[in-house]
Protein backbone atom coordinates (compact mmCIF):
# COMPACT_ATOMS: atom_id res chain seq x y z
CA UNK A 1 0.00 0.00 0.00
CA UNK A 2 1.29 3.58 -0.78
CA UNK A 3 1.84 5.57 1.72
CA UNK A 4 0.57 9.22 1.33
CA UNK A 5 3.53 11.68 1.33
CA UNK A 6 2.00 15.21 3.30
CA UNK A 7 4.05 18.19 1.27
CA UNK A 8 7.05 19.67 2.68
CA UNK A 9 7.07 23.32 3.78
CA UNK A 10 9.76 25.56 1.78
CA UNK A 11 12.42 26.87 3.93
CA UNK A 12 12.72 30.00 2.07
CA UNK A 13 8.69 30.35 2.37
CA UNK A 14 8.10 33.92 3.11
CA UNK A 15 5.83 34.88 6.35
CA UNK A 16 3.02 37.02 5.94
CA UNK A 17 3.59 40.24 6.41
CA UNK A 18 7.56 39.76 5.49
CA UNK A 19 8.92 42.01 2.84
CA UNK A 20 10.07 40.08 -0.40
CA UNK A 21 13.91 40.37 -1.32
CA UNK A 22 14.83 42.28 -3.78
CA UNK A 23 15.40 40.59 -6.97
CA UNK A 24 19.58 40.28 -7.71
CA UNK A 25 20.34 42.86 -10.26
CA UNK A 26 21.30 41.36 -13.50
CA UNK A 27 25.28 41.67 -15.12
CA UNK A 28 24.19 43.89 -17.49
CA UNK A 29 22.21 46.20 -15.18
CA UNK A 30 25.38 46.32 -13.28
CA UNK A 31 27.27 48.01 -16.14
CA UNK A 32 24.81 50.48 -16.74
CA UNK A 33 25.07 51.29 -13.07
CA UNK A 34 29.36 51.70 -14.11
CA UNK A 35 28.47 53.55 -17.03
CA UNK A 36 26.62 56.02 -16.21
CA UNK A 37 27.92 56.64 -12.43
CA UNK A 38 30.91 54.95 -11.65
CA UNK A 39 32.04 57.39 -9.44
CA UNK A 40 29.52 56.52 -6.76
CA UNK A 41 31.11 52.97 -6.00
CA UNK A 42 33.64 54.77 -4.62
CA UNK A 43 33.70 57.37 -1.28
CA UNK A 44 35.20 60.49 -2.11
CA UNK A 45 38.10 60.55 -0.10
CA UNK A 46 39.20 57.45 -2.11
CA UNK A 47 39.80 60.04 -5.48
CA UNK A 48 43.76 60.18 -6.12
CA UNK A 49 45.07 63.05 -6.41
CA UNK A 50 48.63 62.64 -8.72
CA UNK A 51 50.38 65.90 -7.94
CA UNK A 52 51.10 64.41 -4.66
CA UNK A 53 53.35 61.94 -6.72
CA UNK A 54 54.88 65.12 -8.30
CA UNK A 55 55.53 66.86 -4.99
CA UNK A 56 57.26 63.94 -3.00
CA UNK A 57 59.32 62.74 -5.63
CA UNK A 58 62.68 64.82 -5.75
CA UNK A 59 64.72 62.05 -7.54
CA UNK A 60 64.28 58.84 -9.47
CA UNK A 61 62.04 60.31 -11.62
CA UNK A 62 62.26 61.82 -15.30
CA UNK A 63 59.60 63.33 -17.72
CA UNK A 64 59.85 63.06 -21.68
CA UNK A 65 57.59 64.45 -24.38
CA UNK A 66 56.35 61.89 -27.16
CA UNK A 67 54.52 62.37 -30.47
CA UNK A 68 51.75 60.51 -31.60
CA UNK A 69 52.27 56.93 -32.16
CA UNK A 70 55.48 57.30 -30.52
CA UNK A 71 56.32 54.13 -27.97
CA UNK A 72 56.74 54.56 -24.42
CA UNK A 73 57.69 50.58 -23.96
CA UNK A 74 56.78 47.48 -25.94
CA UNK A 75 55.56 43.65 -25.13
CA UNK A 76 58.32 41.96 -23.65
CA UNK A 77 60.62 44.84 -22.64
CA UNK A 78 61.86 44.61 -19.14
CA UNK A 79 59.16 46.31 -16.56
CA UNK A 80 61.50 48.38 -14.23
CA UNK A 81 59.06 51.73 -14.01
CA UNK A 82 55.72 53.28 -13.64
CA UNK A 83 54.11 55.81 -15.42
CA UNK A 84 52.25 58.66 -15.38
CA UNK A 85 49.84 60.38 -18.12
CA UNK A 86 50.94 64.12 -17.41
CA UNK A 87 49.31 65.32 -20.39
CA UNK A 88 47.90 63.91 -23.52
CA UNK A 89 46.69 60.45 -23.65
CA UNK A 90 48.58 57.16 -23.57
CA UNK A 91 46.95 53.64 -25.68
CA UNK A 92 48.14 50.36 -23.99
CA UNK A 93 47.89 47.23 -27.20
CA UNK A 94 48.52 43.31 -26.93
CA UNK A 95 49.65 41.19 -29.95
CA UNK A 96 48.98 38.10 -29.94
CA UNK A 97 51.42 34.93 -30.91
CA UNK A 98 49.42 35.01 -34.48
CA UNK A 99 49.92 38.90 -34.86
CA UNK A 100 46.17 40.33 -34.18
CA UNK A 101 46.77 43.05 -32.25
CA UNK A 102 43.74 44.61 -29.28
CA UNK A 103 43.44 47.76 -27.98
CA UNK A 104 43.48 47.01 -24.07
CA UNK A 105 42.67 50.85 -22.95
CA UNK A 106 43.03 54.93 -23.55
CA UNK A 107 44.64 56.46 -20.38
CA UNK A 108 43.45 60.09 -20.14
CA UNK A 109 45.54 62.56 -18.71
CA UNK A 110 46.18 61.82 -14.78
CA UNK A 111 46.42 58.17 -15.48
CA UNK A 112 49.07 55.69 -14.13
CA UNK A 113 50.32 52.91 -16.18
CA UNK A 114 52.92 50.02 -16.26
CA UNK A 115 52.62 49.30 -12.20
CA UNK A 116 52.72 45.64 -12.95
CA UNK A 117 56.06 45.65 -11.87
CA UNK A 118 55.59 46.92 -8.73
CA UNK A 119 53.82 43.13 -8.29
CA UNK A 120 56.62 41.29 -9.26
CA UNK A 121 55.63 41.48 -13.23
CA UNK A 122 59.11 41.05 -14.99
CA UNK A 123 58.20 41.62 -18.85
CA UNK A 124 55.70 44.45 -20.43
CA UNK A 125 52.03 42.27 -20.83
CA UNK A 126 51.16 45.28 -23.54
CA UNK A 127 52.56 48.00 -25.75
CA UNK A 128 52.17 51.66 -24.26
CA UNK A 129 52.36 54.37 -27.31
CA UNK A 130 51.11 57.91 -27.36
CA UNK A 131 47.58 58.39 -28.81
CA UNK A 132 48.60 61.73 -28.96
CA UNK A 133 51.26 64.47 -28.31
CA UNK A 134 52.10 63.55 -24.57
CA UNK A 135 54.22 64.23 -21.73
CA UNK A 136 54.58 61.17 -19.34
CA UNK A 137 56.71 61.02 -16.51
CA UNK A 138 58.61 57.84 -15.86
CA UNK A 139 59.03 56.81 -12.02
CA UNK A 140 61.85 54.24 -11.08
CA UNK A 141 60.33 50.90 -9.67
CA UNK A 142 62.58 51.45 -6.17
CA UNK A 143 62.03 54.87 -5.72
CA UNK A 144 57.87 54.03 -6.14
CA UNK A 145 58.01 51.11 -3.71
CA UNK A 146 60.18 52.84 -1.39
CA UNK A 147 57.26 55.80 -1.28
CA UNK A 148 54.58 53.55 -0.76
CA UNK A 149 56.40 51.83 2.32
CA UNK A 150 57.26 55.18 3.63
CA UNK A 151 53.77 57.36 3.21
CA UNK A 152 50.87 55.55 4.29
CA UNK A 153 48.86 58.75 3.02
CA UNK A 154 50.21 58.40 -0.30
CA UNK A 155 50.10 54.37 -0.56
CA UNK A 156 45.85 54.38 0.64
CA UNK A 157 45.53 56.95 -2.42
CA UNK A 158 47.21 55.00 -4.82
CA UNK A 159 45.33 51.69 -3.46
CA UNK A 160 42.18 53.59 -3.90
CA UNK A 161 42.86 54.60 -7.26
CA UNK A 162 44.17 51.49 -8.48
CA UNK A 163 40.98 49.77 -7.24
CA UNK A 164 38.65 52.64 -9.16
CA UNK A 165 40.27 51.70 -11.88
CA UNK A 166 39.88 47.92 -11.55
CA UNK A 167 36.06 48.34 -10.83
CA UNK A 168 36.34 49.73 -14.36
CA UNK A 169 38.46 46.50 -15.89
CA UNK A 170 35.47 44.39 -14.60
CA UNK A 171 32.75 46.45 -15.67
CA UNK A 172 34.81 46.36 -19.04
CA UNK A 173 34.52 42.82 -19.11
CA UNK A 174 31.03 42.47 -18.61
CA UNK A 175 30.01 44.70 -21.05
CA UNK A 176 32.07 42.40 -23.40
CA UNK A 177 30.23 39.56 -22.26
CA UNK A 178 26.30 40.73 -22.15
CA UNK A 179 26.14 43.59 -24.10
CA UNK A 180 25.89 44.58 -28.06
CA UNK A 181 28.19 45.96 -29.86
CA UNK A 182 26.11 49.72 -30.19
CA UNK A 183 26.07 49.72 -26.69
CA UNK A 184 29.68 48.88 -26.12
CA UNK A 185 30.29 51.46 -28.43
CA UNK A 186 27.85 54.41 -26.50
CA UNK A 187 29.18 53.22 -22.80
CA UNK A 188 33.00 54.01 -24.86
CA UNK A 189 31.87 57.11 -25.75
CA UNK A 190 30.55 58.41 -22.78
CA UNK A 191 33.48 56.93 -20.93
CA UNK A 192 36.10 58.86 -23.25
CA UNK A 193 34.32 61.87 -22.87
CA UNK A 194 34.07 61.46 -18.87
CA UNK A 195 30.66 61.13 -18.35
CA UNK A 196 29.94 59.31 -15.18
CA UNK A 197 33.21 60.54 -13.83
CA UNK A 198 34.28 62.35 -10.85
CA UNK A 199 36.09 65.21 -13.21
CA UNK A 200 34.44 67.48 -15.69
CA UNK A 201 32.91 65.71 -18.87
CA UNK A 202 34.77 66.67 -21.58
CA UNK A 203 32.53 66.43 -24.44
CA UNK A 204 34.97 67.09 -26.98
CA UNK A 205 36.52 63.70 -27.64
CA UNK A 206 39.92 64.12 -29.72
CA UNK A 207 40.21 62.13 -33.40
CA UNK A 208 40.23 58.23 -32.93
CA UNK A 209 40.56 56.22 -35.60
CA UNK A 210 37.38 53.72 -36.29
CA UNK A 211 39.75 51.00 -36.22
CA UNK A 212 40.72 51.50 -32.66
CA UNK A 213 36.98 51.81 -31.11
CA UNK A 214 36.45 48.80 -33.17
CA UNK A 215 39.46 46.87 -31.54
CA UNK A 216 38.56 48.62 -28.67
CA UNK A 217 34.78 47.31 -27.99
CA UNK A 218 35.91 44.05 -30.10
CA UNK A 219 34.32 44.26 -33.17
CA UNK A 220 34.49 45.80 -36.99
CA UNK A 221 35.23 49.01 -38.27
CA UNK A 222 32.02 48.53 -40.51
CA UNK A 223 29.98 47.88 -37.61
CA UNK A 224 31.28 51.28 -35.87
CA UNK A 225 31.26 53.41 -39.26
CA UNK A 226 27.43 52.03 -38.87
CA UNK A 227 26.73 53.18 -35.53
CA UNK A 228 28.61 56.05 -35.64
CA UNK A 229 26.09 56.62 -38.44
CA UNK A 230 23.22 56.36 -36.49
CA UNK A 231 24.49 58.07 -33.25
CA UNK A 232 24.77 61.11 -35.74
CA UNK A 233 21.24 60.49 -37.15
CA UNK A 234 19.72 60.74 -33.77
CA UNK A 235 21.45 63.38 -32.32
CA UNK A 236 23.63 61.63 -30.07
CA UNK A 237 26.96 62.65 -31.72
CA UNK A 238 28.38 65.28 -34.10
CA UNK A 239 31.61 66.27 -35.40
CA UNK A 240 33.89 69.29 -36.06
CA UNK A 241 37.56 69.70 -37.35
CA UNK A 242 38.30 69.26 -33.92
CA UNK A 243 37.12 65.55 -33.14
CA UNK A 244 33.59 64.36 -31.94
CA UNK A 245 31.01 65.69 -29.61
CA UNK A 246 29.19 63.57 -27.56
CA UNK A 247 25.99 64.49 -25.92
CA UNK A 248 24.59 63.46 -22.30
CA UNK A 249 21.51 61.99 -24.56
CA UNK A 250 23.93 59.13 -25.91
CA UNK A 251 23.04 57.10 -22.37
CA UNK A 252 19.86 56.35 -23.58
CA UNK A 253 21.27 53.96 -25.67
CA UNK A 254 23.11 52.03 -22.73
CA UNK A 255 19.86 51.96 -20.35
CA UNK A 256 17.75 51.12 -23.09
CA UNK A 257 16.65 47.41 -23.07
Amino acid sequence: MAVPISPTKSKNRRAPGAPRKAARPAASDAVKLSSVKMSALLEPAASFDPRLLLTKLSVGKSSREYLADESVFSQGDPADAVFYVQSGKVKLTVVSKSGKEAVVAILPQDSFFGEGCLAGQLLRMATASAEQKSTVIRVEKQIMLDLLHQDPEFAERFLAYLLSRNIRMEADLVDHLFNSSEKRLARLLLLLANFGQESKPIPLIAKMSQETLAEMIGTTRSRVSFFLNRFRELGFVDYDGGGMHVHSSLVSVVLHD
